[in-house]
C-alpha cells in the first residue's frame, strides 16, 4: 500500500499504542447512557411468596394496589397476567424493569388449560417485537419479551407436580426457565438437598430444557470460575424472600422472625436467595441474548415459514370475476409496511438524483 508521497505503509512497526483498547469504554458509556430493559417473569401457584420475592430482590415495592383474593373468588378465578414495570437506577446505571406475575395459575381444580394465557402473552411479545422490527421506526423499539421466568415449585411436595411437568415442557422451548423452590425456610438443610436432586432428576427424566448457565472461558480468573460452579449446583435455588428489617446482634437484617430464631434472607447459609440474586445480575446480558438469538429467532423463523405457507392462500374472484390472494389480517399489514419501505426508497432514490444534477 503506498501514499501520494510514494511511502509506504506494510513495513511500518505497530509497537505504540493505537488506542482500540478503549472501545469497552465506549461501549459502557453508551450503553448506561441508554440505560437496560429487562423483563421477568413469576409462575406459580398463589401463596408461594412470589410478590414478596421480586419485592426483595430489586429493593422495590412492584405491588403497591394489589389486590388479595379470598377464597370464593378463587374459584372462579381464571389466570390472567399482570405486568408491572419500575424504573431502577443504582450508581447511574438505569434499568427498566417489567415483571409479568400470572394470578390464579395453578389455583384451579381442573388445571389442564393453566398455561395457555401465558403461552399467548409470551407469543404476543414475540409478534409485537417482530411487527417493530419489520417497521420504520426501529430506533425506539420497546423490547417487552420475557427473558427469564422463574418457576416457583412447592416445597410441600416430593417432587414436581404433573402441573409443574407440563407447564416446563410447553414453554422451555420459548423462555429461559429457572426454577425455584419456595418457601425453603419451612425445610430442613437435609430435605432441601434431597428435594433439589428429585427435582433435578425429574427434569431430566422429562426431556424438560431449563437456562443453562455459560461455561466459563478458560482465561477467567479463579474467583469468578469458583462462583459460576457454586450457582450451577445451587439449580433449583430454594429461597425465601422478606422485606422486613430486623436486628440481629446488634445489625438490620432481612428476614422472618420464628419462636426458634431468624431467618436471614441474605444468609448463604440459610437460602439461595444471594446465589438466585446473583445468577440474575451477573448473567442478565446472557439472559437477553439467548432470548434474541434462541426464543426469538425461533419465533421468527416459524413465523415466517408459516407466511411462506399463507401465500400460497386460495385464490378467490370477486363479483367482478378478478381473482385474487385471501390474506390474513397480520400478513396484510406485513405487506403493506413493505409497500410503504418501497416508497419511501423510491422517494430517497429521487432526492439523490436531484442532489447529483444540481451538483
Amino acid at each position: 500500500m503506498s501514499t501520494d508521497s510514494g511511502k509506504t505503509f506494510s513495513n511500518v512497526e505497530t509497537s505504540g499504542y493505537v488506542g482500540f483498547a478503549n472501545l469497552p469504554n465506549q461501549v459502557h458509556r453508551k450503553s448506561v447512557k441508554k440505560g437496560f430493559e429487562f423483563t421477568l417473569m413469576v409462575v406459580g401457584e398463589s401463596g408461594l411468596g412470589k410478590s414478596t420475592l421480586v419485592n426483595s430482590l430489586f429493593l422495590s415495592d412492584l405491588y403497591p394496589e394489589r389486590v388479595v383474593p379470598d377464597a370464593v373468588e378463587k374459584q372462579h378465578q381464571t389466570v390472567k397476567l399482570d405486568a408491572s414495570t419500575v424504573e431502577i437506577e443504582e450508581r447511574g446505571v438505569k434499568l427498566r424493569l417489567t415483571v409479568v406475575d400470572t394470578p390464579g395459575f395453578g389455583d384451579a381444580i381442573d388445571n389442564s388449560d393453566s398455561f395457555s394465557a401465558i403461552l399467548e402473552y409470551i407469543d404476543e411479545q414475540y409478534e409485537r417485537f417482530l411487527r417493530d422490527e419489520s417497521g420504520l421506526n426501529r430506533r425506539n423499539i420497546v423490547d417487552n419479551r420475557i427473558h427469564c421466568c422463574f418457576y416457583f415449585i412447592s416445597p410441600f411436595g416430593h417432587g414436581l407436580k404433573p402441573l409443574d411437568i407440563e407447564f416446563m415442557k410447553k414453554l422451555h422451548c420459548k423462555v429461559n426457565i429457572v426454577p425455584v423452590i419456595a418457601k425453603a425456610d419451612v425445610l430442613t438443610k437435609k430435605e432441601i438437598q434431597r428435594l433439589k436432586c428429585r427435582i433435578m432428576q425429574e427434569i431430566e427424566d422429562n426431556g424438560i430444557k431449563i437456562y443453562p448457565l455459560p461455561d466459563c472461558d478458560s482465561d477467567e480468573d479463579e474467583d469468578y470460575k469458583e462462583q459460576v460452579r457454586q450457582l450451577k449446583e445451587a439449580v433449583p435455588f430454594a429461597v425465601c424472600g422478606s422485606t422486613t428489617l430486623l436486628e440481629v446482634k446488634g445489625r438490620k437484617v432481612r428476614g422472618r422472625l420464628y419462636p426458634w430464631g431468624v431467618v436471614e434472607v441474605e444468609n448463604p447459609e440459610h437460602c439461595d436467595f444471594i446465589k438466585l440474586r446473583t445468577m440474575l445480575i451477573t448473567h442478565m446480558q446472557d439472559l437477553q441474548e439467548v432470548t434474541q438469538e434462541v426464543h426469538y429467532e425461533n419465533y421468527r423463523s416459524e413465523r415466517l415459514a408459516k407466511s411462506v405457507r399463507k401465500n400460497t392462500n386460495p385464490i378467490i374472484k370477486d363479483e367482478n370475476g378478478t381473482t385474487g390472494e385471501v390474506l390474513s389480517d397480520k400478513d396484510r399489514i406485513l405487506r403493506e409496511k413493505e409497500e410503504e419501505i418501497r416508497r419511501m426508497q423510491e422517494k430517497l432514490a429521487q432526492m439523490q438524483a436531484k442532489i447529483q444534477a444540481q451538483k
